[in-house]
């Protein structure tokens, strides 16, 4: 009997490229490679993207008759950048077996630069370093020239934004604590989105990382596109038209994949700013009232500056003399959204889980402020696993500007809470994601609550509509489980406050065993040797 022949699943080709990529990569760290990888894959974009517009200007028919393939004003008309000679795909790929590749394409990523103003200082430069093999910078070229990325097809199958996310994805994975700094996993910021369904207006992330939440708004509108006249072919055109996005980031380098990872998809990224400062001290958008606030600050940051900041304008809930602790941003980040929302916007964001239950440095007193003010919508427990640079415990916060500024509101005393800790599926032993129908079963019952239309109902251990005095007999603690119904033992872990009572038993401790050693020092001190013994 013949062998049953086994059968071979096809990999996806980001999956191809990355197993192929990351062979390259050798010794070099995953923090530097980064760059390296994703500055070649938006090379060869913008490289292929140029000759599709070359070629229709070379053969000068239609609207092209009379144009000049080597103008770059050509270029810049129809929004493709223009790629000098020297940093075209092909003259690169022709060279990348020569010693002399890392310096060719630090000089084509200068040549893109000065022919492409809104490129300047973000493309990476580190290619002639020494310490970058050029034989594998040279396979690298070869492996990426495999795959077509900028040509319309490639546009089209949103190729490149596929193989870049997936690239940010596991070089955030590879990076491990450090990776969650510029990457929120794709599955969290799916469901904000989902949830807070920005359709058109100003979209603001005042921590924007590589823009993901950007990208994720963008993939929100082409999937309800039917909703704008059925204009789904101008998919591109269209996010510009009806939404604007403004966003800040205080870490360059993170900048740079932000501003790179918008210009693949042709988001005007020009109001995505960037100050090592930060958003704290410098505002990039002081008078910015936008639509909505997504975003996915830093976990519990105690080195923001709050002591510098006591007085800020910023700070109006929880009292005059109530400013936000300086060892924790939490609530300070909850009203720097606030303060940059209009009279109807709403904010989604993820925060430390202690930030639902902390009575400590006055947070309670901002946090009752903040219910009471009928700003609070719903809170979302989230599952363990879910983010890659830490694991304390996280959930989704929805504040409406709009429930506040109507006391008519029909939501106006009513929270909804959602306890999605069960949900989700572990991909490996570390990591966790929602599924699309995790996302669509947590999104829809917001939006039947929201709606009131009758198809939305409290459901023993995973939804509760709560009221405002019902929040308020429980002190204003905001866990969804003390309203829900599971247990809350996880839920009152309060992670700061656990650090600080171990921290002070091992000092304690530490105390102890010093003590003992001098008392043992002096004891041998006191012990005498008779000579010759």
């Amino acid at each position: 009997m013949a062998k049953k022949k086994k059968e071979t699943k096809e990999q996806p080709v980001e999956q191809v490229l990355w197993a192929s990529a990351d062979k390259l990569r050798k010794n070099m760290d995953a923090a530097e490679y980064k760059h390296i990888v994703l500055g070649l894959i938006f090379l060869k974009y913008i490289s292929d993207n140029f000759y599709e517009l070359y070629r229709k200007l070379e053969s000068g028919e239609g609207d092209y008759e009379g144009a000049n393939p080597n103008d770059p004003y050509e270029y810049r008309a129809e929004n493709v950048f223009y790629v000098p000679p020297q940093a075209r795909w092909d003259y690169l790929q022709g060279r990348a077996k020569l010693s002399t590749i890392g310096k060719d394409v630090d000089d084509a990523m200068d040549a893109i630069e000065k022919d492409n103003p809104s490129l300047k200082g973000v493309l990476p430069k580190e290619y002639a370093k020494e310490k970058l093999d050029k034989q594998s910078l040279g396979g690298l070229i070869d492996l990426i020239s495999t795959i077509a990325l900028g040509d319309s097809v490639s546009r089209s199958n949103d190729v490149l934004g596929r193989v870049y996310e997936y690239f940010l994805g596991q070089f955030a994975l590879a990076e491990g604590k450090k990776g969650g700094q510029f990457y929120t996993p794709r599955c969290v910021v799916q469901l904000l989105v989902e949830m807070l369904e920005p359709y058109e207006g100003r979209v603001f992330d005042p921590c924007c990382g590589s823009g993901g939440m950007f990208v994720q708004s963008e993939k929100f509108i082409e999937a309800h596109a039917d909703r704008y006249n059925g204009k789904a072919r101008e998919i591109d055109k269209l996010f510009d038209r009806v939404v604007s996005i403004y966003g800040q980031e205080s870490n360059q380098t993170t900048w740079r994949l932000c501003k790179m990872n918008l210009a693949l998809r042709g988001i005007d990224s020009s109001n995505v700013k960037w100050n090592n400062e930060g958003s704290f001290l410098n505002d990039a958008h002081p008078d910015l009232k936008a639509d909505f606030v997504i975003a996915n600050p830093p976990f519990n940051d105690s080195d923001w500056s709050g002591e510098l900041l006591k007085n800020d304008g910023r700070w109006q809930y929880g009292g005059k003399d109530n400013p936000p602790p300086a060892g924790n941003a939490n609530y300070a980040w909850i009203q720097h959204f606030l303060y940059h929302l209009n009279p109807e916007g709403m904010a989604g964001f993820v925060l430390a889980k202690g930030s639902l239950s902390s009575k400590t440095n006055g947070e309670d007193k901002i946090r009752k402020a903040l219910v009471d003010a009928g700003l609070v919508d719903c809170i979302v427990n989230l599952p363990t696993k879910l983010f890659l640079n830490t694991q304390i415990p996280a959930c989704l916060w929805f504040l409406s500007r709009e429930k506040e500024s109507n006391s008519n509101h029909p939501r106006r005393n009513k929270v909804l809470f959602i306890d999605a800790r069960n949900m989700g599926t572990l991909i490996n032993r570390r990591t966790r994601e929602f599924t699309p129908d995790d996302t669509k079963t947590i999104a829809d019952t917001y939006h039947n609550w929201k709606k009131n239309n009758g198809a939305y109902e409290d459901i023993p251990g995973f939804c509760k509509s709560a009221t405002v005095a019902e929040i308020a007999a429980l002190d204003y603690v905001l866990t969804p489980g003390r309203y829900i119904g599971l247990p809350d033992d996880e839920d009152d872990f309060d992670f700061t406050e656990r650090v600080r009572t171990l921290t002070a038993e091992l000092e304690a401790q530490m105390a102890v065993c010093v003590a003992l050693d001098n008392r043992i020092r002096e004891n041998l001190a006191k012990v005498e040797v008779a000579s010759g013994e």
